[in-house]
């Protein structure tokens, strides 16, 4: 099975920019979060986590994300549970999310985006101090973080059987873990 070295290297091999892969670590901490607490295989998720977008750079649209980065994933050695994962953790390929890792991987993809958007443009710039309630506030402004998809977040949450912002307190909770390495310690140290 792959292992985090591996995964990192394929990582660094194909995407430059820094937002992506603190984007893909921030989803990896999630999915360590959530194997340890629904008592799933910790390795297998955080991996399925932290290569997820493994291609969005040289894949950067829909119709090629992730289903043009699937066959370079098998050739690497990643476990096909992994390429499946990733092949449902958006909706535009239309394929039912079954397992309880395609579902986790759905649920923590876009949230964590949102909530780096909103810890971004608080004073702190930390997710030390952010709370769900600050994520409520700028979920209502569709502006903000346009691109983060509120349905798709709200979507997952319900297929994962997660209360959305008991959710959202996961994510942040988590995330908090690997501040510091994501940019997203800000002004504040961990208290």
């Amino acid at each position: 099975m792959l292992n985090r070295e591996q995964a990192l290297s394929i990582v660094h091999r194909y995407v430059k920019n820094q937002h992506l892969v603190n984007h893909m670590l921030a989803v990896e901490a999630v999915m360590h979060f959530y194997a340890r607490k629904l008592n799933q295989p910790e390795e297998l998720w955080g991996l399925t986590g932290l290569v997820h977008d493994f291609d969005w750079e040289i894949h950067p649209t829909a119709e090629q994300h992730p289903s043009e980065g699937a066959p370079i994933l098998r050739t690497e050695g990643v476990s096909e549970e992994i390429v499946q994962a990733i092949l449902r953790h958006g909706d535009h390929a239309n394929l039912p999310r079954e397992t309880l890792l395609q579902k986790g991987l759905y649920a923590c993809d876009e949230i964590t985006g949102l909530i780096t958007a909103v810890a971004l443009v608080r004073p702190s710039k930390s997710l030390y101090d952010l709370e769900s309630s600050s994520v409520k506030k700028k979920w209502k402004d569709k502006a903000f973080a346009a691109g983060a998809n509120r349905e798709e977040i709200a979507r997952g949450a319900e297929e994962f059987g997660i209360p959305l912002w008991e959710h959202c307190d996961n994510v942040i909770f988590a995330m908090r873990e690997i501040a510091p390495v994501i940019g997203l310690e800000g002004t504040l140290t961990p208290g």
